[in-house]
């Protein structure tokens, strides 16, 4: 039985993922089931901290299969993400065949054919994350971020989710046996191409709801107790819907400060103590200069 076999239904998605502390709503396991179903990539947009690459995490840790993980970034290309040769390891190797031809004297023979074949064996292959998912398959292969790699680098994956197959000039063909499961993640710091959406189904995340963040912070930090929890939990919800930040606190944030403040042993959220631990909710300078100003009104609610 493949994996993915053992997930029947949407709601059995969302019982496999709250299985390892990441809780969804109806909307994302449904589309996430039929991702599994079609072997359609899934790409997830929506605003950092919202769990979209916590999603592909619980995915790999529910169905007990390898996690194979891209980071894209500005100037990443194909090599980076498919392979590489192992340079130094064949410079050794024809060293060696150097040395051995020496000591054999003028009667040993060479063929340097055979010696150049041999330096483009899987020997010195390096598999880079998208040649690793095709080969370790099933596996989930996260390509994160995708919105920070520029338009060939798309071209190219658009390439590789459409047959799950590379051509490697030296070796031939990789195909995978089974296709990966493929969850793409963009902050949408700019628009992913309509060819790349086209090929995959799309879901939207956004920050969860009050009391779906409150399942969470219990499911993933039980050592805080339910009060400081759900005070916490407030008033970040307060700090995303109230206030213009530039990066809202997101859920990551939420379950940060909840356990910082659980160490400190606090009771109950003060000015005073949100304030000395803002830091580990709020990133920017401007951001905690603004809610600092407005904690006495935000905790008053």
């Amino acid at each position: 039985m493949l994996p993915t076999d053992q997930v029947t239904s949407a709601a059995g998605l969302a019982q496999t993922l709250a299985s390892t502390g990441y809780l969804c709503d109806d909307a994302l396991a449904t589309i996430g089931f039929l991702a599994l179903r079609l072997h359609r990539p899934l790409l997830l947009e929506g605003e950092p901290g919202t769990g979209k690459t916590a999603l592909a995490e619980a995915l790999a840790l529910g169905l007990g299969i390898p996690l194979v993980r891209l980071q894209c970034y500005e100037g990443i290309d194909a090599s980076q993400a498919l392979y590489d040769w192992d340079f130094p390891r064949q410079i050794l190797h024809l060293r060696a065949v150097e040395s051995t031809a020496r000591r054999g004297g003028q009667g040993s023979d060479v063929d340097l054919g055979q010696v150049e074949a041999d330096l483009f064996t899987t020997r010195f292959l390096l598999a880079r994350p998208v040649l690793r998912a095709l080969q370790e398959s099933p596996c989930v292969l996260l390509v994160d971020e995708v919105d920070r790699a520029d338009d060939e680098f798309e071209a190219f994956l658009l390439e590789v989710l459409s047959t799950y197959q590379v051509s490697i000039p030296e070796l031939g063909t990789v195909r995978a046996e089974q296709p990966p499961i493929v969850v793409l993640t963009s902050n949408r710091t700019r628009e992913v191409h309509d060819a790349l959406k086209r090929r995959c189904l799309y879901h939207w995340i956004e920050h969860p709801g009050l009391e779906r963040e409150l399942a969470i912070v219990r499911s993933r930090a039980p050592e805080v107790s339910e009060a400081l929890g759900e005070q916490v939990v407030r008033l970040t919800q307060l700090l995303r819907t109230t206030t213009d930040l530039i990066k809202p606190p997101g859920v990551a944030e939420t379950l940060d400060w909840a356990r910082a403040l659980h160490q400190l042993g606090t009771e109950v959220v003060d000015v005073e103590t949100a304030a000395r631990t803002l830091g580990v909710a709020v990133k920017y300078r401007e951001d905690a200069d603004r809610v600092r100003m407005m904690l006495d009104r935000i905790l008053s609610r």
